[in-house]
């Protein structure tokens, strides 16, 4: 009883600290597997949302290394991931992960794998909303804890139907702290659709692509990626002088 006294105390000051400090979400996520695999307190539902280039799958995959590493029992997911069926970074890291196909039922998947204790879900924007109340029917129900990534807004600047359902039913929703930038400096929240590098503000919500110019792949023809602006340049349709 005195041991778990003194775990509930490290758990109360590290919620404390987090009140008034920021913490990089890796930190923060520490607070909730500690209560959880400690406690026994229940699972946790965290939806990390940003734009492109916010470090999204960066952050997902150090989070599934770190469990992992440890012998910690989990399912890394992704869907549409520009490099196939894996979560890969920007930054050159990747690691093999589970193609959600449009009708897999997510509860089934994790209850096929039991025991585990974790599930790290990349690109979440992508997923069906069905399989958004999933998740949480599988931190409710198998207590297994969920990270999921993805952006906030679509190419319109419209919430993605999918990320407004994770931001209803997340147990956390934490802002990636990355902040990607415009061409002009400032912070860039919109991701802005060009194709045969003219930028769009119609078309179809999902086209898969990448900010890199040498890794954008003709689709139906067209050249298709995307440029990171902030809300003035976005508005304006000004890609800035680089690109001209």
């Amino acid at each position: 009883q005195n041991c778990l006294w003194g775990k509930q105390r490290v758990v109360n000051h590290l919620s404390k600290f987090l009140r008034f400090h920021y913490l990089h979400p890796i930190a923060m996520c520490a607070k909730g597997a500690l209560q959880t695999t400690v406690l026994g307190d229940m699972a946790t539902l965290r939806f990390s949302f940003g734009t492109m280039g916010s470090g999204k799958s960066t952050l997902a995959l150090q989070i599934h290394h770190n469990m992992s590493s440890r012998g910690v029992p989990g399912l890394l997911l992704t869907k549409l991931d520009r490099d196939g069926s894996q979560v890969t970074s920007r930054l050159g890291v990747s690691a093999p992960a589970i193609e959600m196909a449009p009708g897999l039922n997510l509860f089934e998947l994790a209850e096929s794998h039991m025991p585990i204790s974790f599930i790290v879900c990349d690109e979440a924007q992508f997923y069906s909303q069905e399989q958004c109340d999933q998740l949480a029917q599988i931190v409710d129900e198998l207590n297994v804890d969920v990270f999921a990534f993805g952006l906030i807004t679509d190419f319109r600047g419209l919430l993605f139907d999918v990320t407004k359902r994770m931001l209803e039913i997340a147990d956390q929703r934490i802002e990636m702290q990355v902040e990607a930038r415009c061409w002009c400096g400032e912070r860039a929240n919109n991701n802005a659709r060009l194709v045969n590098g003219e930028m769009v503000y119609e078309g179809e919500t999902v086209v898969v692509g990448d900010t890199d110019k040498t890794m954008s792949e003709p689709l139906f023809g067209d050249e298709v990626r995307y440029e990171l602006l902030c809300r003035k340049h976005y508005i304006a349709g000004d890609m800035g002088p680089a690109i001209l």
